[in-house]
């Protein structure tokens, strides 16, 4: 799994939320999280196949997010609130 919040520079809609996605899904890593800053959202993204992330739903901060095989855990969204301040 990778976990990742966005950065606050002028690339992050092409490197965070475009590139980054498409990367890991074609390295394969069956889980990537992203704590989006600009949103107040947290991305699971999921189901890697093909260079792309079947699966990508999207919460506000402070839900509580099921994240999918192989991690296989329930997260509490509310704390990453103070680290993507």
């Amino acid at each position: 799994m990778a976990l990742e919040i966005t950065t606050r520079c002028g690339d992050t809609n092409k490197r965070d939320r475009v590139d980054k996605p498409i990367g890991y899904a074609e390295a394969d890593i069956p889980v990537y999280l992203r704590v989006d800053r600009d949103n107040n959202t947290v991305t699971v993204f999921s189901e890697p196949k093909d260079g792309r992330y079947q699966q990508s739903p999207s919460y506000p901060w402070g839900a509580t997010v099921a994240i999918p095989h192989p991690v296989g855990i329930t997260l509490n969204t509310e704390k990453l609130k103070d680290y993507a301040g």
